[in-house]
């Protein structure tokens, strides 16, 4: 079981949006968390992070429900991407059915299978539809382990050998490359992400840490924006936008973002800080303000 803090952690979650996904009915409200329950709230994650509204989601698994009969949890027992329209289709028998219209759809790309609870195949053999899920599943459990950050790693590069273009797996051996300070690597992955799917927020947004974290400030400033406007709640692409304006001393392009992120975080250690750069560049103003009168 996970804690709600392993669960914001792992995730890379800020509270606000695990208390927003609760009240929309996504997901139950809980101290501790199975499996299971990190694997579906990732997914409710990725689809957020693909411009698929909450209460859409959640009509969407409602509507499924019902299209077929006994499945208990759409998210785990089905693949699930986003339309065009902003909907949720699941692949369900081989597939793609979009539950809200009823009808099912053109499959040209399959891309965003969630993973599933399918246990790990134990023998080789030919590839089934949901290898790659299977292998997603086994990185995400791996990486909770910091002893087992290569297994991870070679898990997750299971996951493109069978879907080269899966966005989530470019996405998780990113942040892998990036935690060993490999930022080489680490970009090489974001950007694969971003050509499978250029318009994943999360993406840009872990893009614009390596680009910041190599010098490239501009770069990682353009790239944040991108997550932004994809994204316009993203609270954490708020404020790392927010300190690369404070690094290229943009303090008032920096304001609009400490701002944003404290309606986002109204109570964390973070939106502390971005409260106390608020008051700094405030006071700031005001102190050349007074020195401007004087002068004239």
């Amino acid at each position: 079981m996970y804690s709600r803090t392993d669960l914001l952690r792992i995730l890379r979650l800020a509270p606000r949006q695990l208390a927003n996904w609760e009240r929309a009915g996504l997901i139950a409200a809980s101290t501790s968390y199975s499996f299971a329950d990190l694997l579906k709230i990732k997914k409710v994650r990725d689809l957020c992070a693909m411009r698929v509204r909450p209460a859409v989601i959640r009509q969407s698994l409602e509507a499924m429900q019902k299209q077929a009969a006994g499945m208990q949890n759409p998210l785990l027992e089905a693949g699930a991407s986003s339309t065009n329209k902003h909907r949720v289709a699941f692949r369900h028998e081989g597939k793609l059915f979009e539950p809200i219209a009823g009808q099912f759809v053109m499959d040209f790309a399959t891309r965003e299978k969630v993973v599933t609870s399918t246990p790990i195949p134990e023998t080789e053999g030919t590839p089934r539809e949901d290898d790659a899920a299977v292998w997603f599943a086994r990185g995400i459990a791996l990486e909770e382990d910091p002893a087992m950050q290569s297994e991870a790693l070679a898990a997750y590069q299971k996951v493109l050998e069978f879907q080269p273009d899966h966005a989530a797996a470019h996405i998780n051996l990113g942040t892998l490359y990036y935690n060993r300070q490999d930022f080489t690597s680490a970009e090489k992955h974001y950007r694969a992400a971003l050509q499978s799917d250029p318009r994943y927020a999360l993406a840009y947004f872990d893009l614009g840490n390596v680009l910041d974290e190599t010098g490239r400030v501009q770069e990682g400033i353009q790239t944040y924006k991108m997550a932004i406007q994809l994204a316009p709640t993203y609270a954490d692409a708020h404020y790392n936008l927010a300190l690369a304006y404070e690094k290229t001393r943009e303090p008032r392009k920096a304001l609009k973002h400490w701002q944003a992120y404290i309606k986002l975080d109204t109570t964390g250690p973070w939106s502390v800080h971005a409260r106390n750069q608020i008051r700094r560049i405030l006071q700031a103003d005001t102190l050349k303000l007074v020195h401007s009168r004087l002068k004239h």
